[in-house]
This record gives structure tokens, C-alpha cells and sequence, in this order.
């Protein structure tokens, strides 16, 4: 007997002569009789919809729902439907909604950067078109602006709190996750989809993003609705699909530019390859989906390259105020290549041996690694097996074959994900692996059901079907011991019992043949907990602890790795500097002599030489091993502990950039006082220097200046009040220049600086950086004060050596 509907019936063999009338729609509630195996080139009209797919990859009839409330028809879902799959489904969205915003609030602002930007969106529409840091339009974020709307659209209905926020984002995981399941259902079991949506909601970086504000939760929302659509255009080649397929993508672009046109090159090939219409309609189709992605995602480009840029404001990340230079520079091929003019460190290509650069170490292995591994990993081994499998048993089919192309779209997305982000040279973090979570997921899925299938059909391709899931279950069994093992002091216990149940159900899968149908479900259930619980138990780790900052990480510390509870670089979690880093940088401090040490580039007192792997300052120092010469001595990282120490990372690079990455932070999981000075964490706001702040505000176009967007949106959220960032996210911006910012201060429209207390210079060339110009003119002009822990200057006041010396050129 064949199981065309994946288990909910049992029907012969398909009959050798076709029906009389073509395939189509199904006016009554009674199944028509499956069609035989076609091939599906010659027909490139409308079929009917989703429903039991036979083997050939073609859609037989199912019965059309009739009567009944559209309540209870969704409760219910389709008629071929087990009585539990929809009601599982509507657990799992439940379930998943609860993970997602539980304790959401304990993340404050999350990272700051992106906040304050969504709270200058909420007071001005022009911040919130152009995505602007704060709500005069100073400079904007470095990235495209529409990750921003709907969490300030949320804050302009609910005003400004953690939860305003954060709930857009943590919903749009629960819509990735119902889109996901309903791709996957398409073409497979309930089951399948079941599986993917599991997956994908509790692999741990996928919960870290959802719970957090950066653009990756609606990129990867946009990619999984673009590759539906694909998958439906597949289907019977209507057009429509295509072009909101290219709609999607066209807002990814608008999200995180480059990065959204990832996987278009395979989505594309298999469209043309195995789209059931004639191969000049196929190409047309893809033009017309090329040009809604364009539409959707370049008439924002258009506009602001045309809007003149002495009335909206400086593009961040960017040396040149061109939106196209961030797209194609920073935010394009320089994080391929490594050749990020402005990033962290100060640009230029980044040095490393053995395929590694500042962002650690290249290849094959990279994303297995102990500071990627906990994030993504679990897994991947049990999607390319199953990726293989997918193929293999659907190589013969026709070439419109839907459930082949379902493995191929998926199955590309997953490859070119997977082979970019293991070679990329430039900036990477662990957090980017969201981006593969549903391709692993949707992969897992589809081929655990058609294994399953394959396995009830008995025989030999039965036994081999029950071996490929036997080894699929013992691969990812030794993945989650061995990631479990990274940190040995955390739930020791667990890596053991997921061990020894995945290796239990992969025997129990090869002798289910002799033990029976009771026995078979038994050890696919013990197979699939012992797959999941790893990943679940980081995930509720991730969910348990607050995450902040600008690099977050999800699960406990790992041995060797980065990041952390509380998130990352120095002063958060387990930030042992980029790994493989060789291009030192000289710290310079107060006085004496201090030589860094291997592990955390230790120079405490006075000019020292960075060594090993260590960022200065806060975090745990356990980094991995092997780098030649790390960031700027300055503050100190110890080895095993939890550092606080603040301290200076000015002065002249070795062999590489200008050493300007100060130190300082607490440890992991604390609250930190701004990590690198503030750079990747902003600083605490007394209540002292909030209402210092906030006092006559009003009156002026910012109520402060501050070098480092993540130092100004720390005042600019504590008193919702604008707050100039000197230089952009990593101060390295020329914006404002010294000439433009001594202007807005004659006009009167700067009431404070906010020292940083860190002599940073403010990017590519250190102590000459535009913020390091500004700094320099402050310091020398203006009074300063002290206000709680805070140190200001009153641009309205002129220190007294500065008036004397004015008096003094006067006469």
C-alpha cells in the first residue's frame, strides 16, 4: 500500500489509465481518486491547491472544506488532516509566543543603538523615514531604516518602554515560525511542518534575536515569507508568487541590504530549472520578480540619494554621507572581504593567519566552533545529512517534481548561507546565524517525514530509509554531547542523557522493522527529544538572562568561546578578544611600563604592548588561544574572572590601525559601564546627570553631544530628549565635521559634551579622527563639570584659561 497523504489514509495502487477529465479543483467533500504519475511540463496552468502530494511530486485532489464556522475550520485545518495537527500547530505558535515573551522586559533597551533610534522615530517622522539616531537628524544608523518602523510604530501607539520595543520583534518569531510550518506543510506532512517549527523556535539563536531588537528578526521573517512564495510559484507558475517573492526580498534589502539577496541566486536557478511553464515564460517571470524587488526595495535608495544632503541627515557608516558607499562598502563586500573602512578597529582589510582575520578564524568549521557552535550548530550535521537524502530519493522525479524542489530551495538557501558566513573575512558575528535557523529547520523537517514515509513502505529502501534516520539521530546526538561539553560546569548531567537517548532511539530505529509500529513511534519521539534538548536548554538559558548591548550571544559560556550572558565584547559574558587576531596595537596609559599578557592584553599602567587575545577591559579573558597580538593594552582582563577595570587604549598601532578600542565594563552578565568605552554598551545614567540634562533642554536643537552612538543612546533614552552621536556607531564617521560642529555651537544648538572618559580617538586615524578634533577643541574651550559620575561641558560657558586667552587676543 502507498501513503499519498503522509498517514492519514491508506490507498491502491493510482490506476493505469488517467481519468477522463483534467485535474482541478474538487467541488465535492468526497476524495477523487489520486492521478497517475505526469509529467508536469506541459501544463502550466492553475492546480488545485494544497493537498496529498504522490510520489511523482504532483497534487492529487483532497476534499475542500465545506460548512462549519471559519473558526472552527481553522481550528480544524484541511480534511485530510489528522484531528491533531492543527491543534498541535496552534500549541506550538502558543508555546512559542509564551518563550518568546517571557521576562522580556529584563532586557531594557536591549541595544541601545537600535532604541534610540526607534524612540527619535516615534517623535519625528523625517528620523523615522531616514532612520536617524535621535530626532534631529544628526546622522542615522548604519543600516536601512526598516527594521525600525514597526518597533516605532509600537512606541508611537505605547510610548517608550522595554516591552513597547522588544514585542514586535518576539511576534515576528512567532509568524516565522507559523510561515515556516506552513511552507513546509505544503508539500509534506503536518508532522513535517511540525518539526520545522519546532526546530526553528528553539534553536537558540533564533530565540536570542526574537527577544532582541536588531534587524536580523525581520530579515529572517522576510526570507522565509520570499521562499514560500517561491515555493508556491513552483507549484503552478502564477506570477503573482514571483512577484511578492521579489517584494520580500525588496524589504530585506531595506532591513539589512546585501545580506537579504543571500540566497537569491539558488531560489532563482531552481525557478528557472523547475517552474512548470515554458522555459521563456520562466525567464520573463524572474525579470518581472527582479523588477518588484527593485521597486520594493530601491525607491527608499532613490529618494534619499536624491534628497540634498544639507537637509537630511549624515548616512552612518558610511566616509562619504552616500548610502550606496555604506551598501557596497561597510555593509557589502567589505564584510566579505574584510576591507570595512569605519568598523571596529579602524578599518581597512583585517590581518589574520591561517584564513582568519579580527572576526576569527575562516572555514569549513568555523560555524562548529565554541563561540558559533552553541548558537547554531546543533542541527547542521542532521540537515546536510538530510539535505543528501532529500535529493537522492527524489533525484528520478519529473523535472517540475514540487517536492524536490522543495529540497532544493531549501537546501540552496542552507549551502549559500552556510558557505558565506564560514568564509566571510569581515565583520561576523555569532548572532548572524539566525539567518540559517529556518533553512536547518525547514531541511530537518522535510526530510525526517520522507524518510519516515520511505521507511513504512518496508523492503530494502524501507531498511535503508531507517538506517539514514538511525545515523541521522546518533550524528546530532555526538553534536549536542559535544557542544554540551563546552560548558562542562553547566547541567553536566545533560550531554550524557542526550547522548545516551540518541544512541538508544538510533537503534531503536534499526530494529523497528522486528519491534513493531508501537515500537517505531517510541524510538522516533525518543530520537527527536534527544535531538531537541540541548538546544532547548540554551534557549531557556537565553530566555532566563537579560541580554544587552551591541553583541549578544546565546546559552551559557562556553570554554574558548566569545560573548555571553549579558552579551558581548568587553564587558559582557565570555569575550576573549576576535580570535586569531595578529596585528597588535599599542596601548597607551598613564605612567610606567606594563607588558599584556597572552590572554588579555593587559597593560594596567602607562604605554604596554597588547598581547594575545584579549579585548582591555571587563568580560571573562578566557579567549581562544593562538592570536599574536591583540587589541590595545589598557585596563585589565583577567584570565578567569570577571574584569571591571577601565582604562585607556589610545596610541599608535603596531603593524596595523591605531590602537583607539578602550577598556572597561564589568563581567559577565552585570550591567556594564560601557564596553570599549561605550562603543558596544552605553554608559548608566545617574539621576543626577538626567536631570542636569533635561533642565532647559527644550530650548536647545540637542540637549547633549556625545562621541559613539551607543554613549549618546543612553542619555538620549534616559531623558527622550536628542542626543547628538559624534561619529556614528563606532565614532570613525566624519560627521559633524570640527567646522560644523563649532557652528551648531555658535547658533546655540548643543547645550553639553558627555566626556567618555576614554581618549578615544574616534576611528581611522586615531588622535587625528574627527572626534578626537572635536574632543581636543572642548577640552580646551569650554568648562567643565562634573555631575554625579558624568563628566560634562557646558558649551555655553567658556572655561577661564580659554576666556583669557580669547581677552588676551583681543587686545
Amino acid at each position: 500500500m502507498t501513503t499519498y497523504d503522509h498517514g492519514t489514509r491508506d490507498v491502491g495502487p493510482p490506476p493505469s489509465q488517467p481519468p477522463a477529465t483534467p485535474a482541478g479543483p474538487v467541488a465535492s467533500t468526497t476524495p477523487a481518486a489520486p492521478q497517475p504519475p505526469q509529467p508536469l511540463a506541459a501544463s502550466a496552468g492553475p492546480t488545485a491547491s494544497a493537498g496529498p502530494v504522490a510520489p511523482d511530486g504532483r497534487q492529487a485532489a483532497r476534499p475542500q472544506a465545506t460548512g462549519g464556522s471559519p473558526l472552527a475550520r481553522a481550528w480544524r485545518g484541511r480534511p485530510e488532516d489528522p484531528r491533531w495537527a492543527r491543534p498541535a500547530l496552534w500549541a506550538l505558535l502558543a508555546v512559542t509566543t509564551v518563550l518568546y515573551l517571557w521576562s522580556l522586559g529584563a532586557s531594557g533597551y536591549a541595544n541601545q543603538f537600535y532604541s534610540a533610534a526607534v524612540q527619535a522615530g516615534s517623535e519625528s517622522w523625517k528620523a523615522f523615514f531616514f532612520g536617524s539616531s535621535d530626532a534631529a537628524n544628526s546622522i542615522t544608523v548604519d543600516k536601512p531604516p526598516a527594521a525600525l518602523w514597526p518597533m516605532a510604530l509600537s512606541v508611537r501607539l505605547f510610548g517608550l518602554s522595554s516591552w513597547a520595543v522588544l514585542v514586535p520583534e518576539a511576534l515576528m518569531g512567532v509568524a516565522t515560525v507559523g510561515v515556516l510550518y506552513a511552507a513546509v506543510r505544503r508539500r509534506f506532512s503536518a508532522a513535517a511542518g511540525l518539526i520545522a517549527g519546532a526546530a526553528l523556535a528553539v534553536t537558540p539563536v533564533a530565540a536570542l534575536m526574537f527577544r532582541f531588537n536588531n534587524p536580523d528578526a525581520l530579515l529572517c521573517l522576510l526570507m522565509v515569507s520570499a521562499v514560500y512564495c517561491v515555493l508556491r510559484a513552483l507549484e503552478d507558475a502564477r506570477t503573482k508568487w514571483l512577484l511578492l517573492a521579489g517584494v520580500c526580498f525588496g524589504l530585506g534589502f531595506l532591513t539589512k541590504t546585501l545580506q537579504a539577496w543571500l540566497i537569491l541566486p539558488p531560489l532563482a536557478v531552481v525557478y528557472a530549472v523547475c517552474a512548470p511553464a515554458k522555459f521563456g515564460r520562466r525567464i520573463g517571470q524572474l525579470l518581472l520578480g527582479g523588477l518588484a524587488m527593485v521597486v520594493s526595495g530601491g525607491w527608499w535608495v532613490a529618494i534619499v540619494e536624491l534628497w540634498p544632503a544639507s537637509s537630511r541627515p549624515y548616512i552612518g557608516g558610511s566616509q562619504h554621507n552616500s548610502f550606496l558607499e555604506l551598501t557596497f562598502g561597510y555593509n557589502g563586500l567589505g564584510r566579505i572581504n574584510g576591507d570595512e573602512t569605519g568598523s571596529v578597529g579602524g578599518g581597512g582589510r583585517g590581518g589574520g593567519g591561517g584564513g582568519g582575520g579580527r572576526w576569527g578564524e575562516t572555514g569549513i568549521d568555523r560555524l562548529f566552533g565554541s563561540d558559533m557552535g552553541g548558537q547554531i550548530a546543533w542541527l547542521l550535521p542532521a540537515a546536510f545529512i538530510l539535505l543528501a537524502a532529500g535529493i537522492w530519493l527524489t533525484w528520478r522525479a519529473g523535472r517540475t517534481d514540487t517536492r524536490r524542489a522543495a529540497f532544493l530551495v531549501w537546501g540552496g538557501a542552507l549551502l549559500m548561507t552556510f558557505a558565506t558566513f564560514s568564509f566571510m573575512s569581515g565583520i561576523f558575528h555569532q548572532y548572524y546565524n539566525i539567518a540559517l535557523a529556518p533553512y536547518i529547520a525547514a531541511v530537518v523537517g522535510m526530510g525526517a517525514a520522507l524518510l519516515w514515509e520511505r521507511r513504512n513502505e518496508g523492503g530494502r529502501a524501507g531498511s535503508a530509509a531507517s538506517a539514514v534516520l538511525a545515523v541521522t539521530v546518533a550524528a546530532t546526538a555526538y553534536m549536542s554531547y559535544v557542544l554540551l561539553g563546552r560548558s562542562a560546569d553547566w547541567h553536566s548531567w545533560l550531554r550524557w542523557a542526550v547522548l545516551i537517548g540518541g544512541l538508544a532511539a538510533a537503534a531503536g530505529l534499526l530494529l523497528t522493522a522486528r519491534l513493531g509500529r508501537k515500537a517505531a513511534l517510541a524510538a522516533a519521539g525518543l530520537g527527536l527529544a534527544a535531538g531537541l534538548a540541548g538546544p532547548v536548554a540554551y534557549t531557556l538559558n537565553t530566555v532566563d538572562t537579560p541580554k544587552r548591548g551591541s553583541i549578544v550571544t546565546a546559552g551559557p559560556s562556553v570554554a574558548g568561546g566569545m560573548g555571553g550572558p549579558g552579551g558581548g565584547f568587553p564587558g559582557g559574558g565570555r569575550m576573549g578578544g576576535p580570535p586569531g587576531m595578529q596585528n597588535g596595537r599599542q596601548g597607551a596609559g598613564q605612567q610606567g611600563q606594563g607588558q599584556g599578557n597572552q590572554q588579555g592584553g593587559q597593560a594596567q599602567q602607562g604605554q604596554g604592548q597588547g598581547g594575545g587575545q584579549g579585548m582591555p577591559g571587563g568580560g571573562t579573558g578566557g579567549g581562544q588561544p593562538g592570536g599574536q597580538n591583540g587589541f590595545p593594552g589598557g585596563g585589565q582582563s583577567p584570565q578567569n574572572g570577571k574584569g571591571n577595570a577601565q582604562g585607556q587604549g589610545q596610541g599608535q598601532g603596531q603593524n596595523g590601525r591605531p590602537g583607539m578600542l578602550p577598556g572597561g565594563g564589568m563581567g559577565e552578565g552585570g550591567r556594564r559601564g560601557g564596553g570599549m568605552g561605550g562603543l558596544l554598551d552605553g554608559q548608566q545614567v545617574d539621576a543626577k546627570t538626567e536631570a542636569k540634562l533635561e533642565k532647559n533642554a527644550d530650548d536647545y536643537t540637542w540637549a547633549a553631544a556625545a562621541i559613539g552612538s551607543q554613549n549618546a543612546a543612553s542619555y538620549q533614552l534616559a531623558t527622550q530628549k536628542p542626543v547628538m552621536a559624534i561619529g556614528g556607531f563606532n565614532g570613525s564617521d566624519p560627521s559633524p565635521t570640527l567646522a560644523q560642529f563649532k557652528e551648531y555651537v555658535k547658533q546655540g544648538k548643543i547645550h553639553y559634551f558627555i566626556s567618555s572618559g576614554t581618549g578615544m580617538g574616534g576611528g581611522p586615524g586615531g588622535g587625528q579622527g574627527t572626534s578626537s578634533q572635536i574632543t581636543s577643541w572642548i577640552e580646551a574651550t569650554y568648562k567643565k563639570v562634573t555631575v554625579g559620575s558624568t563628566t560634562l561641558y557646558d558649551l555655553t560657558q567658556k572655561s577661564s584659561a580659554s576666556s583669557k586667552s580669547s581677552a588676551s587676543s583681543k587686545s
